[in-house]
């Protein structure tokens, strides 16, 4: 890999995160209302999967570019889920302030963005042996795992950390399903889809991990890319019945936030889908592949753009109209990713 465009794929995710932080933090400083309240601590949240992220993205150009050593593969990871612990315990305290409406929607929100940024720095983590995976791949079906490859037990627990992490969102919504009230339902449905990208990079979590060491099958090329597709459109099917299903103004926030999370699933599945491509085989429209988040992410900040123009008419549409430009840069990191792992497995990083 071009020693410039690694710095590039590297400073992407930090200047994604840049723009969630400092767009965050200017909503908060425009008004003390509810609405400014949940936009802004939502984008900030979002910086923490874009840290994540970068840590994925470093944690792959160093093995490329053969600067990658003991140090790396510690402080990287651990960068990841310092920053992501710390959003999940940054949601707790804000659902500590009190019963507001404003609390419990942020708070539920922020938490499940810290349990996306768990399951993305598990995926930098399962990333460490990344370079093993063009090694297994050499060795063919049942050669076992290369040297160096990860214990069996450890790739188990790779793959369970999302899992888990996965079914707590999806129990924590249910709970404030149980609860009712309007707030309640607004966070549970957000919380819920951003529980079902935590189960989406499942996939991606697995596909590394069982590349990695040589046990990735051919009925897996489909497997793990069906079900993050099933997840992306339970995300934007989800919405759509948000968004249907009554006329409460209340419905406006999170039905155009699951689409959006929809969309960021759709981003996720550009990674598994080249990490299914590639394996043991040549695959000539690779380095397109990368398109697929640029063009989620233009989708995020387009849509995000008609719902600017409806908040002139409709206050509603402020908090979906801020929360869509950062999933937007959210979807724009992942573009760095996938071109980074194309490099990767393409062969790119001997040139």
């Amino acid at each position: 890999m071009n020693p410039t465009i690694s710095v590039l794929f590297r400073a992407i995710p930090l200047a994604m995160g840049a723009v969630c932080l400092a767009f965050g933090l200017d909503v908060l400083a425009a008004g003390d209302d509810a609405a400014h309240f949940v936009a802004g601590h939502v984008l900030v949240a979002l910086t923490a999967i874009c840290v994540a992220l970068f840590t994925t993205a470093a944690t792959i150009i160093r093995q490329l570019i053969h600067r990658y050593g003991r140090p790396w593969e510690i402080a990287l990871p651990a960068l990841g889920y310092a920053v992501a612990l710390a959003t999940v315990g940054w949601g707790i305290s804000i659902l500590g302030r009190g019963e507001e409406p404003q609390f419990v929607v942020a708070g539920h929100v922020v938490l499940g963005i810290g349990f996306i940024a768990t399951c993305v720095s598990t995926v930098a983590t399962a990333s460490t042996k990344f370079v093993l995976i063009q090694r297994s791949g050499a060795l063919g079906p049942g050669g076992g795992p290369p040297d160096g490859a990860y214990s069996r037990r450890a790739g188990i627990i790779l793959v369970a950390i999302p899992a888990v992490v996965a079914l707590a969102g999806l129990v924590i919504a249910g709970t404030l399903y149980a609860q009712g009230g309007t707030h309640a339902l607004v966070a549970g449905n957000v919380l819920t889809g951003l529980s079902v990208i935590c189960a989406a990079l499942v996939s991606l979590v697995a596909s590394v991990v069982r590349q990695v060491r040589n046990e990735f099958g051919d009925a897996e090329r489909f497997r793990w890319t069906w079900w993050v597709v099933a997840m992306g459109t339970t995300n934007v099917v989800l919405g759509l019945a948000v968004l249907l299903g009554s006329d409460d103004p209340a419905r406006i926030a999170p039905g155009n936030v699951l689409i959006g999370l929809g969309l960021v699933c759709f981003s996720i599945l550009s990674k598994v889908v080249l990490l299914a491509l590639v394996w043991r085989r040549s695959f000539p429209l690779a380095n397109r592949i990368p398109l697929i988040p640029v063009g989620t992410a233009l989708t995020c900040l387009f849509y995000a753009a008609f719902l600017f123009q409806a908040t002139l008419t409709r206050p509603a549409f402020f908090v979906p109209a801020h929360v869509l430009v950062g999933l937007g840069a959210v979807c724009f990191t992942l573009f760095s990713i996938v071109s980074i792992l194309e490099a990767g497995t393409s062969g790119a990083s001997d040139t």
